[in-house]
């Protein structure tokens, strides 16, 4: 399957402690502690599913990070809804189509772009950074930085992660007259086997890291 980098939402305000706990709880870093007050009362651990669910209530979903429309709520989501359904077969009406999509982010119309990458996972949503990309990067930046990706990060090991493959690409990019590819989004016409082609790579994950660590998101790595 190979690896794909889907972001964490981050905590609401005020939930922050809790995120935590939460999350080191459903990774199995920590173990539930109900208390001798607790089991007399005959509580019982939560489940993993219930762990989730009480996860995911005090998150904000990285969408609203990178400031993608909902459909429902704003105009430009509900225009591309519509021009979804022109295009469609027209099995069901118009306003059933529409309220089916309710609370659709579109992420294409997504206004931060630095958190939606051009090397995209199939199948998943247009955030997900096909991490299985950067095994093209192995011979420039070394086995051990390129292996990191596939260790799930919170948002400050992200945000350093992201830093450090940063900094490598700049000084390769400095040293090969490259540093142009730092902002340019789309990939370059090249192949794997080119060095433009996996500098833009590392740049691309680099910056998709930042942008994600420095608002509050860390990434889910799943292979």
């Amino acid at each position: 399957m190979g690896l794909d980098m889907r972001p964490m939402g981050k905590p609401k305000n005020g939930y922050e402690d809790k995120f935590i706990e939460l999350y080191n709880l459903i990774s199995g870093k920590t173990k539930q502690n109900i208390g001798l007050v607790g089991k007399l009362k005959g509580k019982k651990e939560k489940t993993k599913d219930e762990l989730l669910q009480e996860w995911f209530e005090i998150q904000i979903p990285s969408y609203e990070t990178i400031k993608a429309p909902m459909v429902g709520r704003d105009q430009e989501a509900n225009e591309w809804i519509k021009n979804k359904y022109r295009q469609s077969d027209h099995l069901i009406s118009e306003e059933e189509f529409i309220e089916k999509a309710r609370g659709y982010y579109v992420i294409e119309l997504a206004k931060e772009k630095d958190g939606v990458p051009m090397y995209v996972a199939i199948g998943q949503d247009e955030n997900v950074f096909r991490g299985q990309f950067l095994n093209d990067c192995v011979d420039i930046i070394g086995e051990n930085l390129v292996a990191e990706a596939w260790n799930t990060k919170l948002a400050n090991e992200a945000l350093d992660y992201g830093i450090r493959l940063m900094g490598k690409a700049d000084e390769i990019a400095k040293v090969n007259n490259l540093e142009y590819l730092r902002s340019q989004r789309n990939p370059p016409n090249s192949d794997e086997t080119k060095l433009d082609w996996k500098l833009h790579i590392l740049f691309s994950v680099a910056k998709w890291l930042i942008f994600y660590g420095k608002n509050g998101h860390g990434y889910e790595a799943d292979y």
